[in-house]
């Protein structure tokens, strides 16, 4: 029995402040409302530019508190106005000093339901994440959402299949991995490895990456956001890797079903073999 829901991702160039980076959003989301959409991800660090591709410390002050700081609640309001689920990820203050990568999740009656910590931190030319965040401490949670039951894990994480398989275990039925990167780095893992999660975890992806190259280095952010379904199938085209989009697909969340019933991926799991995996 068919189970739809309409979906949306944003990808998008940094405007060059974030007020201005906040009003684009803001206008996403009504247009992705406008399409129907009943859930919405944006971009890794939405609101900033990808500012890890130095270590300034000036860039400290893009961080906010989750969810008592400015940005989550103005776009709860805006959540509860349009009627939409939000997944915004943005840079988490906890107490000064204590910075993470965090998506909040807002549903769609302005509630807002937790936030997930981006767990793998990378420090590598471009990357200098470590600089800016500590590593992750919440779990994989998954959330209970009017749109359905959703996850996230975000950029550097999707390289990690451990994460994924958290996220299935816990019953996502769709995984966001909103992202920030290179055309020169991973352009050749990002039509690969989030198909092949969809199709491990038996879950639908959206992946969500910027465009353009910003003033704070050499990345060329190559977009080319989308959703895949779980036997690895892009629903609808895949976005411009070039241009500022607003990708609105439905999914129908009853080929879930279809997919374990044929698999049983997780009924042939063996996890009393996998203690070998956590050892350090």
């Amino acid at each position: 029995m068919s189970r739809v829901i309409r979906a949306a991702l944003f990808q998008t160039a940094w405007t060059g402040d974030k007020e201005s980076m906040i009003q684009v959003h803001e206008q996403a989301a009504r247009d992705a409302a406008a399409q129907g959409a009943q859930v919405l991800c944006f971009q890794e660090l939405f609101y900033g530019p990808y500012f890890c591709q130095v270590q300034d410390k000036a860039f400290y002050e893009y961080a906010e508190r989750i969810p008592q700081g400015p940005t989550v609640r103005r776009f709860q309001a805006l959540a509860r106005e349009l009627g939409i689920v939000l997944v915004l990820p943005m840079y988490e203050e906890e107490q000064p000093g204590v910075l993470y990568n965090t998506a909040a999740v807002i549903d769609a009656d302005g509630s807002y339901l937790g936030k997930y910590r981006k767990t793998h931190i990378p420090q590598v030319q471009g990357f200098w994440e470590k600089f800016y965040f500590r590593p992750g401490n919440s779990g994989w949670p998954v959330f209970d959402t009017a749109a359905g039951r959703i996850g996230v894990y975000i950029c550097y994480d999707r390289h990690f299949p451990e994460g994924w398989r958290a996220l299935g275990l816990a019953g996502a039925e769709i995984v966001f991995n909103p992202s920030a990167t290179s055309r020169g780095l991973s352009r050749y893992l990002w039509q690969l490895e989030q198909p092949a999660a969809a199709v491990a975890n038996e879950y639908f992806v959206g992946a969500i990456n910027r465009v353009g190259v910003e003033d704070l280095g050499d990345n060329d952010f190559y977009g080319t956001t989308y959703f895949v379904d779980p036997e690895a199938r892009f629903v609808g085209e895949v976005a411009s890797d070039k241009e500022t989009e607003l990708v609105v697909r439905d999914l129908d969340l009853a080929k879930l079903r279809e997919v374990r019933d044929r698999w049983q991926f997780y009924r042939d799991r063996a996890p009393g073999a996998y203690d070998p995996l956590t050892a350090p």
